[in-house]
């Protein structure tokens, strides 16, 4: 038996919220003009986003008094400090996760009990006692249980959360490793009208997701990883914490700086993964534009991008639970045999690569 992702589950809280409505609620807290709403309009419909999900329910409200996390005026002031929005997350995150990991473990027979380690994935908060102790306790796991966090990586995270458990199924044969990425992005929103707070506000929602990695003959198996750094685009991507919640710089380069980055890289990826036998792709998705490069820089055909595709309209761009819900679409589709290269992109500019093989 090889090691495997045998299950995935997924969660999101609320009902879908369209990106229109969202849109509109940018102009209001924006404070745009005529001329600034179409285009903010106009750019939001050209995002590839049909819906998004958020843990707040301001943001498909139509009147500043019906606010129940932002102030109730047009100027949003005083703007929700850090700490605020930190405590929506201690108090929203548990039971969102806790729901993505009972969907993992209701499609195998494996008892919460017989969980030996949690992997807690999540760049968009954080706080001790941990999540993980809440999943211990609302979900029945062992008080032994071993756990860990990995936090602030970015998009690419469920990658390093595999490849950790990957290395922990080599190490200990009987483990069963459960991998829980819950990111709730919307929680970020920040109302100063610049291009990076655009793009950000435009793309991510909120989400998470349950992978169960064990020794199996069925699933996904994790076959071989790559990590790689793009130098020239350190500054391009970043993460940081703010006064007014987590701070994103997305520079409009990015696609261009991943189709220069893979070009180079194509060679390397023929020999640690034999990219010309491979026929199914996972990309992040991270935006219209990301997939669509990455797409152009390979030379692969526009249905590589089809399951990705699909969860950035529905959902948007969940961080490091997209490339899940992403897995999971393709574990589930009947047409997809052999292997899949899976890649996600992150601060740093960071390239993450993993192949697997569905059984």
């Amino acid at each position: 038996m090889d090691t495997s992702i045998v299950s995935i589950g997924l969660s999101n809280p609320g009902k879908p919220i369209p990106q229109t409505e969202i849109a509109r609620f940018m102009q209001k807290a924006h404070q745009l003009d005529e001329r600034e709403s179409r285009r903010l309009q106009i750019f939001y419909r050209m995002s590839g986003i049909e819906t998004r999900h958020s843990v707040l329910e301001d943001f498909e409200k139509n009147d500043f008094e019906d606010f129940t996390f932002f102030p109730k005026n047009k100027e949003l002031s005083p703007f929700p400090g850090t700490k605020a929005r930190m405590e929506v997350f201690q108090k929203k995150v548990p039971e969102l996760a806790a729901q993505a990991v009972r969907s993992a473990l209701d499609q195998v027979v494996i008892s919460p009990k017989e969980i030996t380690h949690l992997v807690l994935v999540s760049c968009t908060g954080m706080v001790a006692p941990g999540v993980e102790l809440e999943l211990m306790k609302s979900l029945g796991l062992s008080d032994t249980i071993e756990r860990f966090c990995i936090h602030f990586m970015g998009c690419y995270a469920a990658f390093t959360g595999l490849r950790l458990a990957d290395k922990i199924l080599k190490a200990e044969p009987e483990a069963k490793v459960l991998l829980v990425s819950v990111e709730l992005c919307t929680l970020h929103f920040q109302k100063e009208y610049t291009e990076d707070n655009v793009l950000a506000n435009s793309l991510f929602g909120d989400g998470a997701a349950a992978a169960l990695v064990m020794k199996s003959n069925h699933g996904l198996k994790l076959k071989h990883s790559l990590s790689q750094v793009l130098w020239e685009g350190e500054q391009d991507m970043a993460w940081s914490i703010g006064d007014f919640g987590f701070e994103m710089r997305l520079s409009q380069y990015i696609p261009s700086l991943l189709d220069q980055g893979i070009r180079r890289l194509k060679s390397i990826f023929e020999v640690q993964f034999g990219l010309s036998k491979i026929s199914n792709f996972a990309i992040h998705p991270g935006g219209k534009q990301i997939l669509q490069k990455v797409q152009e820089a390979f030379g692969w055909p526009k249905e590589c991008n089809f399951h990705a595709s699909q969860v950035l309209n529905q959902f948007g761009n969940m961080s490091s639970a997209s490339i899940l819900f992403v897995l999971d679409r393709m574990l589930r589709d009947p047409e997809i045999q052999g292997d899949i290269l899976a890649m996600g992109f992150g601060p740093g500019l960071t390239l993450e690569t993993f192949q697997m093989e569905k059984r």
